[in-house]
């Protein structure tokens, strides 16, 4: 998988028939429970798909060990259908689900209750939407049948370590951010996290994705708004989207800055406009945090980096 691939998943979900935003949040995706070992973290997990920037570690669910994707630009955690045949799970909820990934086609679907560990963390009751993840969970792809979402994400602060390749969940109650790192400006929206971008000037929000690979993406709407539209030379990029592949726009664009950071000559995929609500204009991916060091606290609002050695990266 090439490093400027387009990784986008079920970035909204929504429940198909009524009940309300507290029937979804309290009931249909209640939170789950986590309990920390004593060191109050799951232990440094090593990324494991050696051909991607994503951070993808192993988790243990039903006695098996599986590949997970982490991933904060995901509204809930997705588990693959073939997957959950396999465990022969079945703490179903049968709300059915309308699931969109950026770029593309909806998905059908209900959801499962699953009790996993990651390292020496255990999660119970996390409910995650069952679809078919298509590219995502094949080997051939990313390998990762799990998609764990900001419904976990939202209960422990996420640490980064680009460099060594390596993530871990941490005790927000007990976490403290290492004095290396810098915070950086950022917004909750709904459950996400945003942060305010730069793109050829264009002043925009865009949600702190890790399970997006490059550096940005943009909807049509905001490229245009960021004058990309504008006649310059275009490729056409291949993308891994929920459930299949997808054809993505790619646009250079000049100059991109992100808190103190500053990048020229970005390969940009656009993505098209979606009349949904709550779609992101932008992305941005885990190349904003290459070979750095990155605490994620989605539960608090926080965003901390270390700071670049050269701030003007291309």
């Amino acid at each position: 998988m090439r490093r400027r691939s387009f990784l986008l998943r079920a970035v909204a979900a929504a429940a198909a028939v009524g009940g309300g935003l507290w029937l979804k949040d309290h009931v249909i995706w209640r939170r789950p429970t986590l309990r920390f070992a004593d060191g109050g973290t799951s232990g440094w997990l090593p990324f494991v798909a050696a051909n991607a920037v994503t951070p993808t570690v192993r988790v243990r669910i039903a006695g098996r060990e599986v590949t997970a994707l982490i991933d904060s630009g995901a509204q809930y955690s997705v588990i693959d259908r073939a997957l959950v045949e396999a465990l022969g799970l079945t703490a179903f909820f049968d709300m059915p689900l309308v699931a969109y990934g950026v770029g593309g086609k909806p998905q059908v679907g209900r959801g499962v209750t699953l009790d996993l560990a990651v390292g020496t963390l255990t999660v119970s009751g996390l409910r995650a939407a069952i679809l078919d993840l298509g590219p995502l969970a094949d080997e051939a792809g990313l390998g990762a049948p799990l998609v764990l979402g900001q419904d976990l994400l939202g209960e422990a602060v996420l640490e980064l370590d680009m460099k060594r390749r390596r993530a871990r969940l941490v005790d927000p109650d007990g976490h403290v951010v290492s004095p290396a790192l810098r915070s950086v400006a950022v917004e909750r929206s709904g459950t996400a996290l945003t942060a305010e971008v730069t793109v050829e000037g264009a002043v925009m929000r865009a949600v702190i994705d890790t399970g997006f690979s490059s550096l940005i993406a943009l909807s049509e709407g905001a490229a245009k708004t960021a004058g990309l539209l504008d006649g310059r030379p275009e490729k056409t990029g291949s993308s891994i989207v929920l459930g299949g592949t997808a054809k993505a726009r790619v646009i250079e664009t000049r100059t991109i800055t992100f808190g103190d950071d500053l990048w020229r000559g970005v390969a940009t995929p656009v993505f098209a406009d979606s009349p949904l609500p709550n779609y992101p204009d932008a992305l941005l991916g885990v190349a904003a945090f290459e070979d750095r060091e990155v605490s994620l606290d989605l539960g608090r609002g926080r965003l901390h980096v270390s700071p670049q050695m050269d701030l003007t990266v291309g």
